[in-house]
């Protein structure tokens, strides 16, 4: 395994853990805050997805990502501890739907390069926590894993079955 398919894998394994998590929640569900002032599964869901994309397309424009539908970018920007109710808001559907596009697409965007490129600088807002383009998927693909885990505490206060 090459450095390449490593960071795939990461990607792919993150993508998996966030779709098992999700799996049985309902709308309703991602709209409940697990402890008063933290963000929804909704928002999060969004600001993955939408964070994915700047994320990478701030290291490689070229890379091909769906358009974001009307309005997401607005509904899931910084801060969003305020914001309440279902407004501008998605189903699960959407949000299982877009996040997975959009992981395809990053997915994809890795397998363009060569293990090279993954000790090349990185550029913008996130250079200085993350130095190198692998690092910068590697990050990518833990932000995903990092809001799985606030997922999980959310899916002990409903009651559900915990999965891992």
């Amino acid at each position: 395994m090459n450095g390449i398919q490593t960071i795939q894998s990461a990607l792919a394994s993150t993508q998996f853990l966030l779709n098992a998590v999700l799996e049985d929640l309902s709308d309703a569900d991602l709209l409940v805050r697990p402890v008063p002032g933290a963000n929804h599964l909704a928002w999060q869901l969004g600001h993955v997805t939408a964070s994915e994309i700047g994320l990478v397309r701030e290291q490689l424009p070229e890379a091909v990502y769906p358009p974001l539908p009307a309005g997401w970018a607005e509904a899931h920007a910084m801060p969003a501890t305020s914001k309440n109710g279902p407004d501008g808001f998605r189903t699960k559907a959407e949000y299982v739907k877009m996040l997975n596009e959009v992981r395809k697409a990053t997915i994809e965007a890795v397998g363009k390069l060569q293990d090279s490129d993954l000790d090349r600088p990185s550029q913008g807002q996130m250079a200085n926590f993350a130095p190198r383009l692998g690092d910068i998927f590697l990050l990518v693909a833990n932000h995903s894993l990092m809001h799985s885990g606030q997922f999980s505490v959310l899916r002990r206060k409903l009651g559900k079955p915990v999965l891992f």
